[in-house]
Order: structure tokens, then sequence, then C-alpha cells
């Protein structure tokens, strides 16, 4: 099996890839991630407000697993009913165009500092979006970031 069929045929948001936006704000979306969607999903995507520097952006159906667990909670503490005024406050929910784009609202663009250039990164199951230049400086993990991964591998089991 080839490596582009390994990657095409994945149930999950997986791999990294740059890419610019144009100047309407809209997101080629790499076809490796629309397959994902449009296997698994549909084109209806959830984004949330900025989250530790970054977007992330989950199909509609799992995002809507995430609110059923919340409204599943009795009696939320404050601290919950914060995070939830501002997550699902801020949602933007979207959807792929014909030719496989997504818009990324203005006033989110503004809050990340994104004028072309983005990274988007494969979570599983969602995947993150974030400028460039900030992915540049907080994704390059330290020695100590390392010591921490090999521990939590031997944890999972990953050795």
């Amino acid at each position: 099996m080839s490596e582009s069929q390994i990657k095409s045929d994945s149930n999950r948001f997986r791999g990294r890839s740059e890419h610019s936006i144009d100047t309407k704000g809209r997101l080629n979306m790499p076809a490796r991630f629309r397959n994902v969607l449009m296997r698994n999903y549909d084109e209806r995507l959830m984004i949330t407000p900025v989250w530790h520097s970054c977007l992330r952006v989950y199909p509609f159906r799992e995002w809507e697993k995430r609110e059923s667990g919340l409204l599943e909670m009795p009696n939320k503490p404050p601290h919950i009913v914060r995070m939830i005024r501002y997550l699902v406050g801020g949602i933007n929910a979207c959807q792929l165009d014909k030719n496989g784009r997504i818009l990324l609202p203005a006033k989110l663009r503004a809050e990340l500092g994104i004028k072309k250039e983005i990274v988007m990164n494969g979570m599983l199951d969602f995947f993150e979006i974030w400028n460039r230049e900030t992915w540049e400086k907080e994704s390059m993990p330290s020695a100590e970031d390392q010591n921490v991964f090999d521990q939590t591998f031997n944890e999972l089991g990953f050795y």
C-alpha cells in the first residue's frame, strides 16, 4: 500500500500542513482532512473561539457529543458555566464549500493575528488552525517536554 493510500484511508485527522488564506478569508482544506470529513461525517464544522493560541475545528457530530456531555452535567460549578459561556457562546458554524474550502470569520482571524499563513494540525477527532508564526514559536518541544512524552508513551503502553 502506498503512502498516499494510507493517508487517504485514514478515519482520523492526522498530520500537519501549511496553507494560505485567500483575501476573502477562505482556507483550502487538505485532501486528507476532507476525506475524513466526507467518509465519517459531513461538510458541517464547528470552529471554537481562540483556545490556547489556536482554533479547534470539530466535525458537527463530534461537537454535538461534547455539548451532550455538558448537558448531562447536573449542577454545573461556576468554572464550567464560564467555560460553556465562552465556548458555546463563541462557536462558529461553517461548512465546506463546493471547492473544499472553509471561511474563517474575520474576528477569529484578527484574534489569532492571522494575515495569510496558517498551519493545520490533526488532533485525531478534530483539527487545529494556527497562525504560522505562533505555531513556529510554540510547537517545538523542549527537552523537558520530550522527557514527559517518554513517560507518557510508557504509561500509555506505546513502547
